[in-house]
Order: C-alpha cells, then sequence, then structure tokens
C-alpha cells in the first residue's frame, strides 16, 4: 500500500504529540512540519527526522493529508487552504474561533468532498469507549471540566477552549434539538471568560448541567450521566467508568430488606449497592487516545472509514457553543446592562462577570487616563 504522505502545522505543546504519532505509524510519510516558529519546527524534525518549515503553504502541493494544530483564531486560514484544494484535514477543537468560520470550513469541505475531522479527542477515551457498550438513555447530565491555568489557548475563551469538550459528548449522546439555553462566565486571568457555567435543556426534557473552568486549583474532567437504564460515572482523566443498574428484583419491586440492620449505614450501603443496585466498574484498555485519532484519520483519508467527529459533528457542538455564549453575554449582573466582551479593553460594565483581572482593568483604565494626549 502506498504511503499516506502528511504534514502536521503548529508544532507546539499538542503539535508536536501529532507528529511524534504520525511519524511512528508504518503506513504514513510525515513529509514535514510547519511552524511560524522556525526554532521549534526544527526542534521537532530533528527528533523525528523530518523537514522543518516556517511556512505552511509550503506543504499544499507535497501531501495528501494535514494535521492542523495552529491557535484556534488560524483554523479557518490554514485548514481552510487544504480543504479548498481538495486535500483532507485533521482540525484540533475547537473546528474554529466563531460559527461563521466553522460554517466556511464544512461548507468547503462539502464543496470539494474532502475529509474534515475534529480533534475531540475525549471520543477516544477508553471510559467512554467501553461504556459505550452498555447503551444508555440519558435524562440528566453533569458535565464538570476544571484545569489550572496554562496560559495556552488565550485566543478563545474556556467555553471553546473547555467546554467544547463536553458539549461535543453530550450532543453525542442526546439527539434532540437545544430547547433552552441559560449561562454565566466569569473572567479571572485573561480578558474572556474563564469560568463558565451553562443549564442546556434539549425538547425531549433532557437536561445538561456544563460546568468549565481554566482557573481551578485542581483539575478534574468528569461526567456523570442518570439515565432510564441506571446511573453512569466517567473520570476522563483516569480513564475509568462505573456503572450503576437496578437490579431484577429491583424492577420487580423487591427491596429484600429482610435481615438486613436499617440502623448500620454501612449494612445498608453494601445491601443497596450489590444486590438491590448492580455496580459495575468499566475495564479500559491503555491505548492513547490520540493515537486513535489520528490512526481513525488515516484510515478515513484511505476511504476505509467515516470520522466520529466530522465537520458537521463539530459544527452542531460550535453552534451550541455559540449559543451558549450569548446568553452568557446577555446575563446581568446586579441589574447592569449586559455587554459581550471584547477581546481588546472591554468595558467596566460586561457580562462577563470580573473578579481578580477586574482590579487590573480598573488600574489600566486609570493609568490611560491619566496620560497626556498622544503618548
Amino acid at each position: 500500500m502506498k504511503r499516506l504522505r502528511v504534514g502536521v502545522i503548529g508544532v507546539g505543546h499538542l503539535g508536536q504529540h501529532h507528529a511524534r504519532i504520525l511519524a511512528a505509524l508504518p503506513d504514513v510519510q510525515l513529509v514535514a512540519v510547519a511552524d511560524s516558529r522556525p526554532e521549534q519546527a526544527r526542534l521537532v524534525a530533528g527528533r523525528l527526522g523530518t523537514e522543518a518549515l516556517d511556512d505552511y503553504r509550503e506543504l499544499l502541493d507535497r501531501v495528501d493529508a494535514v494535521s492542523v494544530a495552529v491557535p484556534t483564531t488560524l483554523h479557518r486560514e490554514v485548514a481552510g487552504a487544504f480543504l479548498a484544494r481538495g486535500i483532507p484535514a485533521l482540525v484540533e477543537k475547537p473546528l474554529a474561533g466563531s460559527l461563521a468560520e466553522a460554517e466556511e470550513l464544512v461548507a468547503l469541505a462539502r464543496s470539494t468532498g474532502a475529509v474534515l475531522q475534529v480533534g475531540h479527542i475525549e471520543r477516544f477515551n477508553p471510559a467512554l469507549s467501553a461504556l459505550q457498550q452498555k447503551p444508555l438513555r440519558p435524562r440528566f447530565i453533569h458535565a464538570e471540566r476544571l484545569s489550572t491555568y496554562t496560559f495556552r489557548s488565550t485566543d478563545i475563551g474556556v467555553v471553546h477552549d473547555l467546554m467544547i469538550h463536553d458539549i461535543d459528548l453530550i450532543l453525542s449522546m442526546v439527539s434532540a434539538p437545544v430547547q433552552s439555553v441559560s449561562a454565566v462566565g466569569l473572567s479571572l486571568f485573561s480578558e474572556r471568560e474563564d469560568v463558565a457555567d451553562a443549564r442546556v435543556q434539549f425538547e425531549d426534557g433532557t437536561v445538561a448541567n456544563i460546568t468549565a473552568s481554566r482557573a481551578s486549583y485542581t483539575a478534574v474532567r468528569k461526567m456523570r450521566i442518570w439515565a432510564t437504564e441506571g446511573y453512569a460515572s466517567i473520570d476522563f482523566a483516569t480513564k475509568q467508568a462505573t456503572l450503576v443498574q437496578p437490579s431484577d428484583a429491583f424492577l420487580a419491586g423487591q427491596l429484600g430488606l429482610e435481615g438486613v440492620d436499617t440502623a448500620q449505614p454501612a449494612a445498608v450501603k453494601e445491601h443497596l449497592f450489590g444486590k438491590i443496585l448492580r455496580v459495575d466498574k468499566v475495564e479500559t484498555s491503555g491505548r492513547e487516545p490520540l493515537a486513535l485519532e489520528l490512526e481513525e484519520f488515516v484510515r478515513c483519508v484511505r476511504g476505509e472509514a467515516r470520522p466520529r467527529v466530522g465537520g458537521e459533528e463539530a459544527l452542531r457542538a460550535m453552534r451550541l457553543a455559540d449559543q451558549i455564549l450569548k446568553s452568557l453575554e446577555a446575563h446581568r449582573w446586579e441589574g447592569e446592562p449586559s455587554v459581550a466582551t471584547a477581546p481588546a479593553l472591554p468595558p467596566a460594565s460586561t457580562s462577563v462577570f470580573r473578579g481578580p483581572h477586574a482590579w487590573r482593568l480598573n488600574s489600566l483604565r486609570r493609568s490611560q487616563a491619566s496620560k497626556p494626549a498622544g503618548y
């Protein structure tokens, strides 16, 4: 089989791992890595025995497919250049910096027939994959994704940076249209929202609460699902899952408390979560999710599979993210009219409640006001 010629564009914190995995695939030739920082491109290329470029456009006539891991605000430009030529692209999440740009990328892929896959890596988490073997129909979902501040992805807020993972996962579980969205956001370190909380209700009655923070003291990546068939808990960080389901006896209305000392909480718990409710620890394998994602991309380029998260699926997540951001921007703090957060210095009244970051901004405003004209 002819080796697939692939390039990686953007080899920073995440992109260098794309390059590492692709270089190790026997049916892939890593043609080159491109990065606007020549020294970073040379560093990664040297480790992998490939060519270093500082202009991604040099790859346009040399590859069969590309992996794009540049800052989100550049996704439209970079991925669009390849999709317009019919060259398949794996684009890191989120699909684009705005809903309009995401729609343009999907339209480009559709018009040229190029494969467009989006890097929603949690779809390849073994805990989720194992749980999918035990189908659930969610009725209430609670997702929590917290991380410390890394000073990366500051071109986007936490909704597109972290919450988008859980938005995509929830939409993969719930097919009903979104009925309503309510959200609030907080800014602590950046000029965009660093903390966000959203409540999403679907037309079939399913409700999802989604919390995301990139300014947390501790890191958490968990989802809890209450369904008709039982309850599931997924820890994406440890790749572990737990499924709790009612026993046949419980479904038949039999609690079977005979012989149980109800005055002893430990005895009641042991009986409840063992005989009345079945508790199963879902076993997972140790494969690296990013490797699984990239291997799927190669198969999709060869026409052997369809992307688990293609352009249309990623676009649906972007649309819900856009609804969440609009709700966040419309929220009123202390009755003040809401104003959308701007990329530059935001106004004093803003829909994103500003904590410590506001002190720095207010100090900056005072210093700017004191400067003479033309400074």
